[in-house]
This record gives C-alpha cells, sequence and structure tokens, in this order.
C-alpha cells in the first residue's frame, strides 16, 4: 500500500493507523506468541491498573479487545477503502505494550495482499488471533469463548466505524464492501455466533463492568448483572 493509502485508512480512526519503518521500541508479535510473556503481562497489568480491576481476568480481557481491534482494523479498513490487506507478518510487526494507538504498533516491511475475506483471515485470525489467545491464556486463566466474543466484538466495532465514516464522506461502497468481508469472516466456526443482528450486538460478556466500568455499547446484557454473576 502507498504512503497516501494507509494514510486515508488512518483517517477512519486511531485504530485504522498503522505506522511503518523502523521501530523506537517494542518486540515484535511473533515474540510474544513465541513464549516471551514479559510484554503481554505488562500490557495487562497496566490495564489493570488504569481500571482498577481486581481480578485478572478483567484486565486480560480489555487488553485483548484493544490489541483484537487494532488488527482487525488495519485489515479491515485497508480492504474495504483500497481492496488490499497489510501483510501484518508477526515476525515485523513490532508490539509496544505501554503505548496506545497509533504508537503501540509498527510494521517494518509494507506488503500488501489483494483483498478478500481469506487474505484477512490469515493475516489477522490465523497470523494473530489464535497464537495471542494461546499466548494470553499462559499468562492469565480466561475461557476461550470469551476471547473468540472479543474478536467479533472488535470486528463489528470495526465496521461500524467504517459506516460513520463512509455516511460522513458519502461512500456508501466502503461500508459495502466492508460489510460483506466481515458477513464471511463471521462465518469462520471461532466466530460465527459472537454477535447478532443488524446491530451487531455481541452474545458473551467483555467483563469490563466487573471493574464498575459500567455496559459496553455493544454488550449482550442489558443491565449490569448482580453481584456474583459471571460473564
Amino acid at each position: 500500500m502507498r504512503p497516501d493509502q494507509r494514510h486515508e485508512v488512518a483517517s477512519v480512526g486511531g485504530f485504522f493507523a498503522l505506522r511503518t519503518g523502523e521501530p523506537d521500541g517494542g518486540t515484535p508479535l511473533a515474540g510474544i506468541y513465541g513464549g516471551d510473556g514479559a510484554p503481554l503481562t505488562l500490557r495487562v497489568d497496566l490495564v489493570a491498573t488504569r481500571l482498577g480491576a481486581r481480578e485478572r481476568r478483567v484486565a486480560a480481557s480489555i487488553a485483548h479487545l484493544g490489541l483484537a481491534a487494532r488488527l482487525w482494523s488495519v485489515a479491515l479498513g485497508s480492504a474495504a477503502l483500497h481492496g488490499l490487506v497489510p501483510v501484518l507478518d508477526p515476525e515485523r510487526l513490532y508490539w509496544t505494550p505501554d503505548r496506545s494507538s497509533p504508537d503501540d504498533l509498527v510494521l517494518t516491511e509494507v506488503r500488501s495482499r489483494p483483498a478478500s475475506v481469506a487474505a484477512i483471515r490469515d493475516v489477522v485470525q490465523r497470523d494473530h488471533l489464535v497464537p495471542l489467545a494461546t499466548a494470553l491464556r499462559r499468562d492469565t486463566r480466561i475461557s476461550p469463548r470469551l476471547l473468540w466474543g472479543n474478536a467479533g466484538s472488535a470486528l463489528a466495532g470495526a465496521v461500524r466505524e467504517l459506516d460513520t465514516w463512509a455516511g460522513a464522506r458519502g461512500r456508501p461502497e466502503v461500508v459495502e464492501r466492508a460489510r460483506a468481508l466481515a458477513a464471511g469472516l463471521f462465518a469462520h466456526p471461532d466466530l460465527a455466533g459472537t454477535v447478532r443482528g443488524p446491530a451487531m450486538r455481541r452474545t458473551s460478556c467483555c467483563l469490563y463492568y466487573r471493574a464498575g466500568g459500567g455496559l459496553c455499547g455493544d454488550c449482550t446484557f442489558d443491565a449490569p448483572p448482580t453481584a456474583g454473576a459471571r460473564g
């Protein structure tokens, strides 16, 4: 992808931005997936402190949701706007866990694939979300169902952001492509059933309410569960 194309994708929102070039810190995500748990532990610890979360799995869930949203947004935004999917090679995608978007990710080599459901699934789901879930579960006891629910919620969130962006600019073809690609991604067994209805409301809970933060906009609950309930 050309710099001007990446710039337009970044204009959708901070989660859609991807820095390129030489990293000024961080570690390749491949190292984390391969067993270097320190950066992921640091991220979960930071989220726990910011949220005041007493349960580690709550902080782990929110940390996971944020990174999943970054990955889906970069890939889906590029595909919907320009018909290309950046190759987010875990060996070349550096993550700095104590930074927020767009400064958290740096891609050291820019390559692209033609946009398709299969390409996005390879780049995001296979290369990142599957090994990320494994790495996170080495750090924290957290259910796979919750993590796939986060992945579905993050994908739906990227679609909604593109819908807003496209509507403000009279670009209906962008959201049409985004929704078509997302529908194909949601057909995968790991993501099927994670959201429901036209509003793409999630069917599981990310546990944010357990840190006293109320409910997310797409929460499966209509009101916070009573004390002692489990998400």
